[in-house]
């Protein structure tokens, strides 16, 4: 995967420096990848990655697009924390089916198979965006950006947020979000009639309802608003109705 960049963060205070920071429980490291997010003080989504369990040291696999910032952000907050961070040579590679020896389970969708980080095969020709679409796993880049909330984006299905593991940058506007708010907007799979470019506008009725991005096999991914998400639906020359929602029940 040449668009993504492993960086490396390593150091005595390692564990404890990425779990202020982090979405998600870093000890879950001990059990495999870990899918997270930073956050901005806002809530708002700043880069998602996973952390890969690398020995003594914690890989950070991300968008090759977002790494320069996120590194620079790391760095910014390490103050005086006994903590480096490097870039590596690692890539990834990525297949279905059970995960060969030194991989990891994707943990965002059983669909999504596995990570490697150490040269292992990975399988070739796999769409990789329709496994998306039929999971309603958004992207970096393309649904996931400066604007989104992460619980808009179903990062709690996902396994992308622990509400337990205490504070970090943004999570008091994320657990507002989760014990006092119902979601009026977000992630969701819909049906596609047709094809669109991506970011689309759809309309309802004659008024915005959302946006079109990934698509594939007649489905695809969009943002929408709920309340107006009821029946059919246009994007340019194609007719897209609601089928799933990304997100579960906020108040449970």
């Amino acid at each position: 995967m040449s668009d993504r960049t492993i960086l490396k963060i390593s150091g005595p205070d390692a564990r404890d420096f990425l779990q202020g920071l982090v979405t998600n429980d870093v000890g879950k490291l001990d059990q495999g990848l870990v899918y997270a997010a930073m956050l901005t003080p806002q809530g708002k989504y700043r880069a998602d990655f996973f952390l890969v369990p690398l020995g003594d040291e914690i890989g950070l696999d991300i968008a090759s697009d977002l790494a320069p910032g996120i590194k620079q952000a790391l760095m910014m907050y390490k103050l005086r924390s006994a903590v480096e961070v490097a870039d590596s040579d690692l890539t990834v590679t990525r297949g279905l089916g059970s995960p060969p020896d030194g991989a990891f389970a994707d943990p965002r969708d059983p669909s999504l198979g596995w990570r490697g980080y150490h040269g292992q095969p990975g399988d070739a020709d796999v769409d990789w965006d329709a496994l998306r679409v039929a999971a309603c796993v958004p992207e970096s880049g393309v649904e996931l950006n400066a604007d989104s909330f992460i619980l808009e984006m179903g990062f709690e299905r996902l396994n992308g947020v622990d509400f337990k593991k205490g504070c970090y940058v943004g999570q008091e506007v994320t657990a507002r979000m989760k014990h006092k708010t119902e979601l009026r907007k977000g992630l969701a799979k819909v049906t596609v009639d047709g094809s669109a470019p991506l970011g689309t506008e759809i309309e309802a009725d004659g008024k915005p309802a959302g946006t079109l991005y990934t698509q594939a096999d007649g489905a695809g991914l969009a943002y929408l608003r709920f309340d107006r998400a009821t029946g059919d639906m246009i994007a340019d020359r194609a007719a897209v109705r609601l089928v799933e929602r990304a997100q579960i029940d906020q108040r449970t």
